[in-house]
């Protein structure tokens, strides 16, 4: 590889925090070493209460310590901490980070809803043959949705304060959710989201990346376990996906976490996540009947941002 170096990316999102060391070269090229994921709800109430929990801190700092140890394995050259939606939110984000850099020796960056963006788009096309394409990435606290046909960077962007931790801890309180929550969450997500898609130029090929949409995937596929390999690439209908989400929304958590796909830590929000993927699919002008699902998403972006101009408007 050319002019390698060894590279730590983290993600810290509302839901999940992941790490990827990855060799990465100067002319983009990319070998992952490891790749680790932890759930560990850092965002859990902050729609509601503004700040970070101290037992959220406390779970992601538990997780970081885990990473540290991954990181000095691989003898890693760089480390970079991108934080997202749940830490824009809070109050107490300068403390937080703070605490990150005693654990792990790097300060988190609070990236944009934009940058977020970007990173997302990168990372889920980068290698692929030109083209035009969307990218959607829903997360816990945030969804990012961004078309474009550059290598380097999408043409429209945005970012939603809508997500599968948000929309659950808003409308989601009985298990199983009841058909009045449902729907009124379904509302809100049209209200927020849904209409604002409608301005969108038709998309003719969509790629869906991370937990939320992945995870869908897996029961749209009926796959007997998560199955990376499987997911990545895989074309599925619309109508599959929109059937899927709904049936999942409607399950209670226990049934969900009875499913062999899904991880525990997803089980309790993955309804809100569910019907903010349906919202989208209904509002998005679409010149395909199939969304593509990648398993390369913003971690991927975070690290070839050390090779590649990302950062620049």
């Amino acid at each position: 590889m050319l002019d390698a170096q060894r590279v730590a990316a983290i993600d810290c999102g509302t839901n999940s925090i992941r790490l990827l060391v990855a060799d990465v070269g100067i002319d983009g090229s990319k070998t992952d070493l490891a790749r680790e994921m932890r759930i560990v709800r850092l965002g859990q109430d902050v729609d509601r209460t503004g700040v970070l929990a101290e037992e959220a801190i406390e779970r992601t700092l538990g997780a970081l310590r885990e990473y540290a140890d991954v990181i000095a394995e691989h003898d890693v050259d760089k480390v970079r901490f991108c934080a997202t939606s749940a830490t824009r939110d809070a109050a107490n984000s300068a403390e937080f980070g703070q605490r990150v850099e005693r654990v792990i020796g790097v300060r988190p960056e609070v990236i944009s809803g934009t940058s977020e963006s970007r990173f997302s788009y990168v990372g889920a096309t980068w290698g692929l043959p030109p083209g035009s394409r969307a990218v959607l990435d829903i997360g816990g606290g945030s969804t990012e949705l961004v078309l474009g046909d550059k290598p380097l960077g999408p043409d429209v962007g945005e970012s939603y304060d809508i997500g599968s931790v948000r929309m659950t801890e808003r409308f989601l309180h009985a298990d199983p959710p009841t058909l009045a929550e449902i729907g009124t969450c379904l509302d809100a997500c049209d209200r927020l989201i849904g209409r604002e898609l409608e301005k969108y130029p038709p998309v003719s090929t969509l790629i869906g990346v991370a937990g939320t949409i992945t995870t869908v995937a897996a029961h749209a596929l009926e796959l007997p376990r998560y199955d990376s390999e499987a997911l990545h690439g895989a074309r599925i209908p619309v109508d599959e996906m929109t059937s899927a989400c709904l049936a999942l929304a409607s399950m209670s958590v226990a049934e969900r976490r009875d499913l062999p796909f899904m991880h525990p830590g997803r089980a309790d929000v993955i309804g809100g996540g569910a019907l903010v993927l349906d919202s989208v699919l209904s509002h998005l002008p679409l010149q395909t009947d199939e969304i593509v699902i990648s398993e390369h998403d913003i971690l991927d972006g975070i690290a070839l941002s050390f090779v590649l101009p990302l950062d620049q408007p």
